[in-house]
Parts: C-alpha cells; sequence; structure tokens
C-alpha cells in the first residue's frame, strides 16, 4: 500500500454477493487522520524545497579518495545524507545542490570557477544519467512541473560568491549555468564581503566590488543568500537590494548566543520587511548552544590527541581514528523538536511567510538532530509542527511555497529591468 495516501479498504454493497464485485478503496478523510499520518500526506501532497544540500562536494571528495573521476549519484544507499531512494520516502522534491566553494580556493586566480563549473558539470552528469528520476531546475515553475512528473527536481546555489572572481559578468555566466541563489561568502573575508567566521572584518560589510555584485544580481535575478555573511554585511545588503533574499541555511541567534552565523531577532525582523526568508539549518551546532560546546569540546580533545600521535588531518589513519573516537565518545545531539522551536521563533518575530527549510544535508557531519539524520524524515518536522498547531496551509509555505515566492520576485524584477 502506498504511503503517499492513506487508504481505507471498505466493501462495496454488492461486494459480498455472488457477483464477487471488486473491493473499492476509499480514501481516507485528512480530516481523521493522526497528525503522523497528515505529516507523511502533507509532505508527498506538497512540494518540498531544501535550501542547502552539499551532496556535490561529497560527491567531489569521495571520487578524490576513491581517485575515480566521476562518482554517480547514489540511489539507495547508507552512504552520507542524501539518495534517491531516501527523498522520495521523505517527499523531498526540490533540494538545492550546493557548488560550495571551500575559501581556501579563493587564494588562486580561476580556482573557485573551475571548481565551480566542475561541480555544476557533475550535477547535470547526474540528471543525463538517470533522466527518469531527475532533471536540472532553473526557475520555480521547473520544480512544479517536475514535482508533477514525479522526478527530483534539481536546482542551485553557488555557496561562497568566491567563484565570481572581481568579474561581474561572471553573475550571468553562472546563472546562465543554472546558478539561482549565491551566497555572498563563506569561511573567509572574500572580494565582496565579510564573513561572520572571520574577525579580519576586511571591508567593514560589503566591499566596494560587492556592492556591485548585489546590484548585479537583482539585476541578472540571481538570489542573494546572506547566510555566512558578518552582520555589517547583511544590513549594507538590506539597504542595497530591490528585491527580496535568503539566508539559504541559517538558525536563530537565540539559541546559539554569540554565533554571528546565525541570525538574531532583529535580522530576522528586517528580512521579514524585506520579503525575505530564512530556511532554518539542521546541524545540532546551529540549533543549540549547550550541544554545540559539547560537540567543539569533542572536536578539541581529537585535535589534541592527533596531534599527540601525528596523526595528519585528511588521512586515513586520521579518520578512522576519529570514527573510533567518536563510537567511544559519542555526543549527545540536538532534536527535531528544537529545529522546530527555531521556526516557532521566525514565525513570532517575522511572521509565517518568511520561514523555511535549509537543512545543510551532506555538510554538518553527524550533527544531525534525532529524527532528522537524513533526507527521509522531514515528515518527523511537520509531525511536530502540526502538534504545535501549524496548518496544511502553513505547512505548505513553510516546505516551498515561501522560498518560491522569492525566487519569482527576483526573477520578476530581472525580466522587467
Amino acid at each position: 500500500m502506498s504511503r503517499y495516501l492513506i487508504f481505507l479498504i471498505a466493501l462495496t454493497a454488492g461486494a459480498c454477493s455472488t457477483s464477487k464485485e471488486a473491493v473499492k478503496p476509499v480514501m481516507k478523510n485528512v480530516a481523521d487522520m493522526s497528525n503522523d499520518e497528515k505529516a507523511d500526506y502533507f509532505a508527498h501532497k506538497y512540494l518540498i524545497t531544501d535550501g542547502h544540500v552539499d551532496l556535490p562536494y561529497r560527491l567531489k571528495i569521495q571520487n578524490f579518495k576513491l581517485e575515480k573521476e566521476y562518482l554517480g549519484i547514489p540511489l539507495d544507499t547508507d552512504d552520507g545524507d542524501f539518495d534517491y531512494k531516501r527523498a522520495k520516502e521523505g517527499g523531498l522534491d526540490a533540494p538545492f545542490m550546493s557548488i560550495y566553494l571551500p575559501a581556501g580556493f579563493q587564494t588562486e586566480r580561476g580556482a573557485s570557477k573551475r571548481l565551480a563549473d566542475s561541480l555544476i558539470t557533475m550535477i547535470e552528469g547526474i540528471a543525463d544519467i538517470h533522466p527518469d528520476k531527475f532533471e536540472m531546475a532553473h526557475t520555480a515553475d521547473d520544480c512544479e512541473r517536475l514535482f508533477k512528473e514525479g522526478k527530483i527536481a534539481l536546482p542551485m546555489g553557488m555557496e561562497n560568491g568566491s567563484g565570481i572572481e572581481d568579474d561581474l559578468s561572471n553573475i550571468q555566466y553562472f546563472n546562465d549555468r543554472g546558478i539561482s541563489y549565491i551566497t555572498l561568502t563563506h569561511s573567509k573575508d572574500n572580494l565582496i564581503c565579510d564573513s561572520s567566521y572571520d574577525t579580519t572584518r576586511t571591508w567593514s560589510g560589503l566591499s566596494p566590488f560587492g556592492k556591485e555584485v548585489v546590484k548585479e544580481m537583482n539585476r541578472v535575478g540571481v538570489m542573494v543568500d546572506i547566510s555566512h555573511v558578518s552582520d555589517q554585511t547583511f544590513y549594507q545588503v538590506m539597504e542595497l537590494t530591490k528585491v527580496p533574499v535568503i539566508a539559504s541555511h541559517s538558525s536563530c541567534r537565540k539559541y546559539t548566543p554569540g554565533f554571528e552565523r546565525n541570525m538574531n531577532d532583529d535580522m530576522i525582523k528586517r528580512l521579514g520587511e524585506n520579503g525575505g526568508v530564512i530556511q532554518i539549518n539542521f546541524g545540532s551546532s546551529f540549533l543549540d548552544k549547550e550541544v554545540a560546546d559539547r560537540i567543539n569540546a569533542s572536536r578539541g580533545e581529537i585535535a589534541k590527541l592527533m596531534e599527540e600521535q601525528n596523526l595528519e588531518w585528511g588521512t586515513d589513519a586520521a579518520d578512522d581514528f576519529i570514527d573510533q573516537y567518536q563510537k567511544d565518545h559519542p555526543v549527545l545531539m540536538s532534536d527535531v523538536h528544537m529545529v522546530a522551536n527555531h521556526i516557532d521563533n521566525v514565525v513570532a518575530i517575522a511572521g509565517i511567510d518568511h520561514v523555511g527549510l535549509g537543512s545543510d544535508y551532506d555538510g554538518v557531519g553527524d550533527t544531525l538532530p534525532v529524527g532528522l539524520k537524513d533526507v527521509s524524515q522531514y515528515p518527523n518536522l511537520i509531525k511536530v509542527l502540526l502538534d504545535r498547531g501549524y496548518s496544511e496551509e502553513d505547512i505548505a509555505k513553510i516546505c516551498y511555497q515561501n522560498v518560491f515566492r522569492v525566487w519569482r520576485a527576483v526573477d520578476g524584477y530581472a525580466a522587467a529591468n
């Protein structure tokens, strides 16, 4: 029996007669479903988009370790957080593939752009190899069409504007290649702006070039993503942009005091006034300061022990050591209820129209919360939200409508200018 629709099997009036009329399935009324049933039903009734899935770079790393040029997307595997089977089970229909450009690539001219091109080509190759399961998506309309066709749409976002380098024409170039949003920076200040993780504060927000980047993204029709940026950068973007912006994978600083990577309440309020959307990151470090402190303590101890044993990061010996240490010293992670707390906070500050999902699957390692360990588990979050009184209309907005509204507004502005 399909898990997409909940059925009650009822016999028709003549089913017991000598005519042997076939038994007919009758759909159960949504009002009569439990919240568990509704959660699974809504997860498949409505399109689910996730603002940030780091599958491309994970596959790139696996290619490197396995010394292969190409590693096809896993259709059914225990590796990582994403595969086709689990995505279909969880109702994930339009995961934004993150074209992640590590800050280290910024130091060599051309390196970030080359990496971006290679990752985009990888995702295009996946869609070409499995055309019955995946298709590239450049617009919200593409995603909705593919949802109706039963395929998983593959929109893309570039994580780190370093791929633009110092050439504004690259914004159009990457948009033509299918990039629908650009995260202005990552873990270090770049040519565009300051990073929340970098204390250098090279530009005190946006650079002069960065201000032109925001304007050009508006003109071309690329969503501006303010995840990772410093607070100064955020507020300067708000003053410049002519269209709503997104935070593709950020959470609320209320629950992680001092963690600038998350958004404080005033920023969330300002984002709502802009018409934008914050897509909640599922990583436990983004959800709960106490958990983040435990994770950081564990990482510190691992680093100390590796130094004592002369183990080099990234080697097989180091990976084996880290795996064993984590098995011997497990850290209690956050849970799905804490993700719901972050959604509650955004709704209380900015309203239901300004929150979405930005899991960071395949990007936060083993720090995912209980109940949201991979892409099969979105119904668990929907169930918690239903338990808290969220309506079916609210669920649809969180799952995709809020983000698609921004996406269409950005595309519409570009078309008119």
